[in-house]
């Protein structure tokens, strides 16, 4: 991997590489679903190359249709869900181009955390980071519709 995952910022190389060695690669092509809203998760991805894009069904102008609330690229983190219950997806993830992500089992991670507590911290404030980056993202879109619902509310 190019770019140290925001996974494992912290990580010494060595260590990057031993949770590196108990991911599964999977590539997906253009258009690929990885997972769904409301899916059980049991995996974190990390996205080797390519791209991500999480979306949120909604009904527009009478029809369904998913909108893309964030996109993710090589070194982020996405799948998150998998390590805080109830271990379901919260959004639907696509490839919009081929994309490649390294599988990280919930259960190998765990493993590996229990046996190592000092990586499995940092691994834990990278996760809290992913996380909180995601909660700003949300923030930013209720603000802007709070906006103009207050803006339509004066006009």
């Amino acid at each position: 991997m190019a770019t140290q995952p925001d996974l494992l910022k912290g990580l010494t190389p060595l260590d990057a590489e031993s949770v590196i060695a108990l991911a599964t690669p999977l590539d997906l092509a253009a258009g690929a679903t990885l997972f769904r809203l409301g899916d059980g998760a049991d995996a974190v991805y990390l996205i080797e190359r390519g791209r991500i894009a999480l979306s949120l069904p909604m009904k527009l102008a009478g029809r369904a249709q998913d909108v893309v609330v964030e996109e993710h690229d090589a070194g982020q983190t996405i799948g998150w869900s998998a390590l805080i219950p109830p271990h379901r997806f919260t959004l639907t993830a696509t490839a919009p181009l081929p994309t490649r992500v390294l599988v990280l089992r919930r259960a190998r991670l765990m493993e590996f955390c229990e046996v190592s507590p000092r990586l499995g911290q940092l691994i834990a404030l990278n996760i809290a980071g992913v996380i909180g980056h995601r909660l700003q993202v949300v923030q930013a879109m209720w603000l802007r519709e709070m906006q103009r619902a207050v803006t339509s509310a004066h006009a």
